[in-house]
């Protein structure tokens, strides 16, 4: 069964780290998803670009209404995310719990599934 692994990190983390701190942290998640891909679990892996550069976009009434960022409500934002495929959801929070970025954001685990039911 696929799993997204979200990765959810404070909105201002990545302009705190040194630029040093920031090619470490990168390198750990790359081979965290290098490992993920030779133990054939891995489905896709990205990371994103900050919220700063985001836009949230809703229709109501007909007319798109477009919200370009960063967006002040936030205190997290989406930073990427892997998606897996594994047998149980236990599987996939015990692959989260050994994400590096788990050392320092919240890496949220979701089954893929419909837009209905539960």
């Amino acid at each position: 069964m696929p799993y997204m692994l979200l990765i959810l990190e404070p909105t201002d983390q990545r302009h705190s780290r040194s630029e040093a701190e920031g090619h470490a942290a990168y390198a750990s998640m790359l081979g965290f998803a290098d490992d993920l891909k030779a133990r054939g679990l891995l489905r896709a892996v990205e990371s994103l670009s900050s919220h700063a550069v985001a836009a949230r976009v809703q229709v109501r009434g007909g007319r798109p209404q477009v919200l370009d960022g960063p967006f002040a409500e936030a205190k997290e934002m989406v930073g990427g995310f892997f998606l897996v495929d594994c047998e149980t959801r236990e599987e996939a929070v015990a692959i989260a719990a050994q994400c590096p970025a788990a050392q320092w954001c919240t890496v949220e685990v979701r089954a893929l599934g419909p837009c209905y039911g539960a």
